[in-house]
This record gives structure tokens, sequence and C-alpha cells, in this order.
């Protein structure tokens, strides 16, 4: 495992309960602010086997990136339970959720 996929693995470890990270925002964090694609292979390959929260990860519109029928309603209900709230656009609000 490379430095940089070490380094996201623990930011994402980091979000806690009730707040949000984007996949850019953990990329910068992690010392390379352009790979967000990479952030999102990373929770897509890593996060069963290091028990991340990748629930907690949306992208930098505040939305879940994952389609309906794909995810969304699983990670919305996570998130939800969690006290994070959604707008009607299905939209959380950053400045007040962001970690």
């Amino acid at each position: 495992m490379n430095d940089f996929t070490r380094s996201v693995i623990e930011q994402i470890r980091k979000v806690p309960k009730g707040k949000v990270s984007t996949y850019g925002r953990i990329a910068e964090l992690s010392g390379n602010p352009r790979a967000a694609r990479q952030v999102s292979r990373i929770l897509s390959s890593m996060s069963r086997k290091y028990n991340l929260p990748w629930h907690r990860i949306i992208n930098s519109q505040g939305r879940i990136s994952l389609k309906p029928g794909g995810g969304y309603e699983e990670q919305r209900a996570i998130l939800e339970a969690e006290g994070i709230e959604f707008d009607l656009y299905g939209t959380v609000d950053l400045k007040r959720y962001i970690y």
C-alpha cells in the first residue's frame, strides 16, 4: 500500500459520526488535491477490508454520488440515522456538516 492510500484511509477514519467530507477534501488532506477519483476508488475497493465509514464521503456539491438503486438509498439512510439532514434536492449543507 502506498503512502497516499494509507493517508486516505486514515483521513476517512477521522470523519466523525454526524459529519461528512468530500472526495476532494480527503484527497487534499492526504497530499494530492487532484486525486478525488482515486479516493473514490480506494473507498470502493477498501471500505469493507478496513471498516471505513464510506457513507460519510460525498461529492463537492454536497450530494451522494451513488445512483438510486446502486447504494444511494443505503448511504442516505445511514447519514440520516447519524443526524445528517438533506434538503428537498437531496443535498447536504456542507457549511453545517463538513468535517
